[in-house]
This record gives C-alpha cells, sequence and structure tokens, in this order.
C-alpha cells in the first residue's frame, strides 16, 4: 500500500514537471494572457473591453465662502494649502506611516487568537486496520503567544517606523511650502504681465498718436508717405505685442488657479494693487543664510530621519537571524458525536471489535484541554538569504545617507545661488527705475518737438520705443525680485516670506 502511494505521488510530480516543460518549451499559454497584449513590438494595443472613465474627483475643489470675491496672497497662499492636491497626498502619506508605527507597537502586545473548530473525520483502526464510524469533534479553543526576548530586532523595526513616520511629517511641512512657494511666483507672475498689458496699452496709444501726427504732417505737406508707414509699423507691432502679452496674462492666471487648487478656467478676482511693495535689502550674510537652511529646511531633517530609519531598519534585518524566546498557551475544550458502531470507546475492548459486537450509546465525555511553556526559535540555514538581506540593509542605509548628503549640498546651491540673484534683481530695481525716468521724459520732448513740426518721426518713435522698453524692463526687474525672494525663503525652508506678510496688510 505505502509503495502504491508512493509511486503515485511520483508519477503526479513528474507528470507536473513534464507539463511545465513541455508547456515552456511549446509557448503553451492556457489562460491566453498573450493576447491580452499588443501582438508586435511595433503596433499600438488596441481596447477590446471599455476603457474606464475619468469620473469626477473624489474630492472636489470647493471655494469656502470667506474666500469669495477679490483675493489677496495670502488668501490665495491660504485657499491653495486647503485645495491643492499635493497637500491632502503629504498627508495622507504622514498618516499612513502613523498607521505603520502603530503596526510595529502592536508587536508590544501578545496575540491572542480564539478558534471553534467542528471537524468531521472517518479513520482506520490501528488494531484491526478496520475502518472507524464517522466520528465529530467540536469545541472552542483560545490561543496565546507572546515575545519575549528577540535580541532588539523589534524594538529596531520601532525606531524605523518611527522616523519614517517623523521623515513623512518633515515632508508635509516641506509640501506646504512648497505649495506656498509656487502660488507666490504665480501671483506676482500674474501681477506682471498685469503691468505688461498696461505698459502694452500705453504704448499702443502713443504710436496711434504719432501715425496720427503722422497722417496731419503729411496731409499739410510737413511728412512724407515713409513717415505714415514707418508710423503705422509701429502700430502694428504694438498691438501684437499687447496680444502676446494679453495671452501670457491670461496663461499665468491660469497657471494661478491650477497652482490654487482650481479648474484652470475658474474666475479669480485678485485685490487690486496700486503699486508694488518696496524692494528691500537682505540684512544677513550669506553665511548665516545657510546656517539657517540647514537648521530649519524640512526636507533635509526629512533625509535625516530616513537615513536613521535606513539605519534602524539594517539593525533589525541583521538581528532577524537570532533566535527568539516566546511564551505560549493554549486552552480548549473538545466535544464528540459519534455514529454506527465498531468504535473502541469507554466500556468497548479490542476483543469486541474484532467480534464485531455493536455498543450502542458509547459517547465520548466532553473534554479540557491546554497547554502552556515557551518556545525557543534558533534560525539555522536559510540558503544564506539572511546574509544578503542585512547586505541589502546596509547598502540602502549609505544610500539614504548619500541621498541626505547630496540634499544638504542642494541646499547651500539653492540658497547661494537665489541670494545673488536676489541681490542682481533688487540692483536691476534701482536701475530700471531711474532708466524709465529719463525715457518718459525723453519720450515727452520728442513728441512735444513733432507735434510742433521741429523733430523727426524717426526721433519720435525711437524715444516711444525706448520708453516702453524702460517699462518692461522695470517690470521684469520687479518680477525678478519676487522670484528671487522667494526662491530665497523656500531655500531656506521658511514657513512664510515678508511678501505674504507685507501683501497681507493691503
Amino acid at each position: 500500500m505505502f509503495r502504491s502511494r508512493v509511486s503515485f505521488t511520483g508519477a503526479l510530480i513528474a507528470l507536473g514537471l513534464i507539463g511545465n516543460t513541455v508547456g515552456l518549451a511549446a509557448g503553451i499559454d492556457p489562460y491566453k494572457v498573450e493576447a491580452m497584449t499588443s501582438p508586435v513590438p511595433n503596433r499600438a494595443w488596441i481596447p477590446d473591453q471599455p476603457l474606464p472613465a475619468i469620473g469626477k474627483p473624489d474630492h472636489p475643489a470647493v471655494v469656502p465662502p470667506q474666500y469669495k470675491g477679490q483675493l489677496s496672497l495670502a488668501d490665495l497662499t491660504d485657499l491653495a494649502l486647503i485645495l491643492n492636491p499635493r497637500t491632502r497626498q503629504a498627508w495622507l502619506s504622514a498618516r499612513a506611516e502613523a498607521a505603520a508605527l502603530g503596526i510595529e507597537k502592536a508587536d508590544d502586545w501578545p496575540t491572542i487568537t480564539a478558534l471553534y473548530r467542528n471537524q468531521i473525520s472517518r479513520n482506520i483502526s490501528a488494531t484491526t486496520g478496520s475502518p472507524v464510524p464517522v466520528q465529530t469533534v467540536y469545541g472552542p479553543s483560545i490561543s496565546l503567544s507572546y515575545t519575549l526576548f528577540d535580541f532588539g530586532k523589534g524594538e529596531a523595526d520601532e525606531q524605523s517606523a518611527n522616523f519614517r513616520l517623523l521623515a513623512a511629517n518633515l515632508t508635509q511641512n516641506r509640501t506646504l511650502q512648497d505649495v506656498a512657494t509656487q502660488v507666490e511666483q504665480a501671483y506676482y507672475r500674474v501681477l506682471a504681465f498685469d503691468y505688461l498689458v498696461r505698459a502694452s496699452r500705453d504704448s499702443l496709444k502713443n504710436f496711434e498718436t504719432a501715425l496720427d501726427a503722422a497722417q496731419r504732417r503729411r496731409t499739410s505737406g510737413l511728412a512724407t508717405a515713409g513717415d505714415e508707414y514707418r508710423a503705422a509699423t509701429q502700430v502694428g507691432q504694438a498691438k501684437l505685442l499687447l496680444s502676446r502679452n494679453e495671452g501670457e496674462w491670461a496663461k499665468a492666471r491660469g497657471l494661478l488657479a491650477n497652482v490654487v487648487g482650481l479648474p484652470v478656467q475658474y474666475p479669480l478676482e485678485l485685490k487690486p494693487v496700486a503699486e508694488l511693495p518696496p524692494v528691500s535689502e537682505v540684512s544677513q550674510s550669506i553665511e548665516a543664510l545657510i546656517e539657517k537652511a540647514k537648521q530649519n529646511r524640512p526636507d533635509l531633517m526629512a533625509a535625516e530621519a530616513r537615513a536613521r530609519s535606513a539605519r534602524a531598519s539594517a539593525l533589525a534585518t541583521s538581528r532577524a537571524g537570532l533566535p527568539t524566546l516566546s511564551f505560549v498557551a493554549n486552552y480548549g475544550r473538545t466535544m464528540y458525536t459519534n455514529s454506527g458502531t465498531n468504535l473502541i470507546g469507554y466500556g468497548q475492548t479490542a476483543s469486541s471489535i474484532a467480534a464485531n459486537t455493536p455498543v450502542v450509546g458509547v459517547q465520548r465525555p466532553e473534554q479540557d484541554t491546554y497547554a502552556f511553556g515557551f518556545n525557543l526559535s534558533i534560525p539555522v540555514f536559510s540558503g544564506f538569504r539572511d546574509t544578503y538581506s542585512v547586505r541589502r540593509a546596509q547598502e540602502l542605509a549609505e544610500q539614504a545617507e548619500s541621498v541626505r548628503d547630496q540634499l544638504l549640498s542642494a541646499t547651500e546651491l539653492d540658497v547661494w545661488q537665489s541670494y545673488y540673484d536676489l541681490q542682481t534683481a533688487a540692483s536691476n530695481v534701482s536701475s530700471t527705475a531711474n532708466l524709465v525716468k529719463s525715457a518718459a521724459e525723453s519720450s515727452a520732448a520728442s513728441a512735444a518737438r513733432y507735434k510742433a513740426g521741429v523733430g523727426n518721426l524717426l526721433d519720435f518713435i525711437t524715444a516711444q520705443q525706448d520708453d516702453t522698453n524702460a517699462r518692461v524692463a522695470q517690470i521684469q526687474s520687479y518680477l525678478d525680485w519676487y522670484s528671487a525672494l522667494a526662491r530665497l525663503n523656500f531655500s531656506l525652508g521658511a514657513s512664510d516670506s515678508a511678501v505674504v506678510k507685507a501683501q497681507a496688510k493691503q
């Protein structure tokens, strides 16, 4: 009997191995999964079923009532921190890591498992070889297991999870700063193109005035057709520039709405700004700012936390192959239900079974079962799995430390570049202010001379172009300064910027 069972089992194994080998060799696809892909690499996949439709967001952007109407930069920032999906993603990531820490803390408690068994079986009598009638065994049981000592593996796992939670919380803080910085930059971009549109309209009016003057002078014989055509060309170029600036202004408004977390077509209303806040110099030295960034940057601290988490995880992995001592206990109550005859039970002997003497009404009593003790688990050999697991964990820890070091270097570079960008932009703001003043005076003087008939059209148009270019340069210098200030605050890890505070007071 035993040999036949072994032979049958061996035949099944051999048949399975042969089937797998033949299937691989012949390229058999019993589940037709390859038919669900493109037949050749150079042909696009064609779906054979309806594709999932993109529905509405699970958390649609709903603007709170207090953020309706005209909004300042501070209002837009607060609204973005509420509606931007990135803030919710970072928050949910932190909550997931908090749950992971809870999972690790659960190992500090015993594991208790309740079981209710209801088993129907039919066995062979070891004495006679005859089948024993069907027997039903049922009853509840409860077991307990508690790890007493594991060489610090559980503590290291909990420490690793704690550092991961710290990194996730710091990453959330950095995400809030990132969103606020994006809103700030998009807001000042809208303002800049709003000023550019105004400047382009004023320039167009000036060139139209020049064209009208050229037409009048030509009618009176004081100008040529070339002067009129030249003035008309400048009007056309001014209209083209105005159209481009209006398009960029619309794009900037869409970008601002998107950063806030609203649809791009949402009609944002911004509070009118009569003039841009004054430009101020940076009072701290570059060395002090770099040290401030090292202390305040949440992403830098998060990288440090991830490095420590990886190091703790490597420690836990190195101790996973050590023995563990556990306390185990079990208690249960077992009941029996018998049917038929030929059951060895109370009042029945093997001789009565051999004589096929039925015993009616023999019933085993209910029984309590229990066990308790200590389990010492000693890993012996796992095919070098533990060796490579420890090696991998150590390499990942060193990689995390390298990421931290690289981010530290990038932080210093960010502060350095944004600091000097801000200094350069501040100097440009001062220079363009004088440029705008002189260009405006030159344009006014040229216009007066041309209208009086003592100036030529070329000087008039050149002066107007200089005036337009100076105003554009001034607007660009302001945009550069505020963008550089936003980048500097972001590189420092500041929670907000002086620009936001100044705008909030308006």
